[in-house]
């Protein structure tokens, strides 16, 4: 189907960076790492487990607000898409196609899912978009979709 079926199954380990297991983030930056070049900061010390909320919420909104990351009103393949868990936005995925997305939730796989479904559409806060992603498609070191 895509890029994103070779890391569908891959466990969750809090903190997880690599093949061996990852969170929500770390599933994020091995793929930027791996599929786009791009080298996200890890994080690992700024939270001690992906269930704390406040504390990855308030990375993320210092990522948007001071970092590489800009909101986009028309997400595209690779996009980082950003979810309410509890009141605070603090689950990342990454988008696939107009539907589907890639992300690893506490406890799961790493799986394909709906981004407008009922686990998440209610959920949804914005897509983002890092100002050093190419398209895939455009690269030819890194092949098609």
């Amino acid at each position: 189907m895509s890029w994103a079926n070779a890391y569908v199954g891959m466990p969750f380990v809090d903190q997880g960076r690599d093949w061996t297991g990852c969170d929500c983030w770390g599933l994020v930056r091995l793929v930027y790492a791996e599929k786009l070049d791009i080298d996200l900061l890890d994080y690992q010390t700024a939270y001690t487990s992906a269930a704390e909320h406040a504390e990855i919420a308030a990375l993320i909104n210092r990522e948007i607000d001071m970092g590489p990351w800009r909101r986009t009103e028309a997400p595209e393949p690779f996009d980082v898409l950003l979810f309410r868990q509890g009141r605070l936005g603090s689950h990342v995925g990454i988008q696939i196609n107009a539907t589907k997305m890639l992300h690893m939730a506490r406890g799961e796989q790493a799986k394909i899912e709906d981004i407008h479904g009922v686990r998440w559409g209610n959920r949804y806060l914005g897509a983002y978009r890092h100002v050093a992603r190419r398209t895939p498609l455009n690269d030819p070191l890194k092949g098609s979709l």
